[in-house]
């Protein structure tokens, strides 16, 4: 555990395990805390490289809100300073919109990508079955991880976990969160035919009671040219939380599919 210089800000990092390495890219308002049921699983046979974004878990905030073109800038330094020419690269949510922009942007850098609960655009999160398609209806509430517009009534879990853990102190939650509701709301604008350019095998997962649709993640992974979809049942975007095993057996059959094949 120690921390690594990225664009001349110090971010939080954890490195466990040995062999072919993996990122990990955490969710908005999230902390690697979310993932490390995920990564810890993926360690047993791999090095897993894990890192906590400006503002989030335990690396403090910085002036200005927060983009996905600064998050792929980042995860590119990221591997430039472990001397990483390429990774098999694991992102949550905001994680996983910056995993899709950088194997579009950069497919030489990606081995494999993993994109957990991502979507293309602000209208993933609109109630309109014609665009998105229907929900299922609601299980009994369970944990988890949140994300979106639609998700405030469940962001104390994911709060609690700053207010312990940010360096900023417990008052710099409700900034953070604004600006996370302001990236949420205003991007990602990702056309589906540009994702022809992430040539990388691409996993695509969601849960099957996703803020983001189903629909939009069939259309996600419809337009890459080389991916497989998995809808976690009985899940919502908490789904690294709600059903950890599953979700890790899932990307372990994946990447040694990816691997062998």
């Amino acid at each position: 555990m120690a921390n690594v210089r990225i664009g001349g800000v110090a971010l939080y990092e954890e490195v466990t395990g040995t062999g072919e390495p993996v990122v990990m890219l955490h969710g908005g308002f999230c902390s690697l805390e979310s993932l490390a049921p995920i990564a810890g699983a993926l360690a047993a046979s791999r090095r897993v490289h894990a890192y906590e974004r400006p503002g989030h878990g335990r690396s403090a905030d910085i002036a200005g809100g927060y983009s996905y073109e600064s998050g792929v800038a980042d995860a590119l330094a990221y591997l430039d300073a472990h001397d990483l020419a390429d990774a098999h690269i694991v992102g949550y949510s905001d994680g996983a919109i910056i995993g899709l922009l950088l194997a579009m942007q950069h497919p030489e850098r990606v081995r494999t990508l993993t994109a957990i609960s991502a979507n293309l655009d602000p209208s993933a999160y609109d109630r309109d079955q014609a665009v998105n398609g229907p929900i299922l209806p609601a299980l009994p509430p369970a944990g988890g991880a949140v994300h979106g517009p639609e998700a405030q009534d469940r962001v104390s879990p994911e709060r609690e976990a700053f207010e312990r853990l940010s360096p900023d102190g417990a008052a710099h939650a409700d900034a953070v969160w604004e600006k996370c509701m302001r990236l949420w709301t205003t991007e990602p604008h990702i056309d589906p035919t540009d994702l022809a350019r992430a040539t990388s095998p691409v996993l695509v997962l969601a849960g099957d009671r996703d803020t983001v649709r189903p629909l939009h993640a069939l259309r996600i992974a419809a337009a890459l040219p080389n991916a497989r979809l998995g809808l976690i049942p009985g899940t919502t975007h908490g789904l690294v939380a709600e059903k950890p095993a599953l979700v890790a057996a899932l990307i372990e059959d994946f990447l040694g599919e990816a691997i062998t094949g």
